[in-house]
């Protein structure tokens, strides 16, 4: 018969879930920032007519780029 214990400290599931908690921001803030950067660059990459065609002019690009 297994035998599976239970009865952890509360301080370890505690600092856990705080470890856990900020690897998932870190990651979260980093995947946002890379999201930006490349819609940044693909849009960067576009010329006046192309951006206008899409309804943006160049100084759109950094605000859409932050959403």
């Amino acid at each position: 018969m297994a035998y599976l214990e239970t009865s952890r400290s509360s301080a370890i599931s505690t600092s856990r879930t705080v470890i856990a908690n900020f690897a998932a921001t870190v990651f979260t803030a980093f995947v946002r920032w890379n999201d930006a950067r490349v819609t940044r660059n693909a849009l960067s990459q576009l010329s006046l007519r192309e951006l206008n065609d899409i309804g943006l002019v160049p100084g759109d690009i950094e605000r859409i780029a932050r959403r």
